[in-house]
């Protein structure tokens, strides 16, 4: 692992889950963690619920976009948190893997989608502590 470690978020849409885990995990990093999304079957827009929590929570997704998985961003990557693509996500040699079973906020009301960031705040804040904690000792 680099200085700064390289963490990429892959669900299938890249539009919802790995957009809010990418948003949060770079505003609580501030820039000790090289944060990256993709997916494997990138959608054509942004999840509006997710885009509108995010935004609630004073973070800007605006400069955010469903992005393609590339082979370029995986080799980069220290760790490569997968949410829910199952096979549709290539598994890259020498990664570290982390799976996040998460339900799909895609065509969710508020109120699940409000659960989902939510439970993706907290995973989110734990991968962080544990990434940042060997350079603190």
């Amino acid at each position: 692992m680099s200085d700064v470690p390289v963490v990429l978020f892959l669900c299938t849409h890249n539009a919802g889950r790995s957009l809010a885990a990418r948003v949060l995990l770079d505003h609580y990093a501030q820039d000790r963690i090289d944060v990256r999304s993709a997916g494997s079957d990138p959608a054509d827009d942004l999840n509006p619920a997710v885009v509108t929590l995010l935004l609630e929570r004073g973070l800007d997704p605006g400069r955010e976009f469903p992005k393609a998985l590339t082979d370029e961003v995986a080799k980069e990557a220290d760790v490569i948190v997968t949410m829910g693509c199952g096979d549709t996500c290539p598994v890259y040699p020498g990664k570290r893997y982390v799976d996040w079973e998460l339900d799909d906020p895609a065509g969710q009301p508020v109120e699940a989608v409000q659960a989902i960031v939510g439970e993706i705040d907290r995973r989110v804040q734990a991968l962080m502590e544990d990434l940042l904690s060997g350079s603190h000792a």
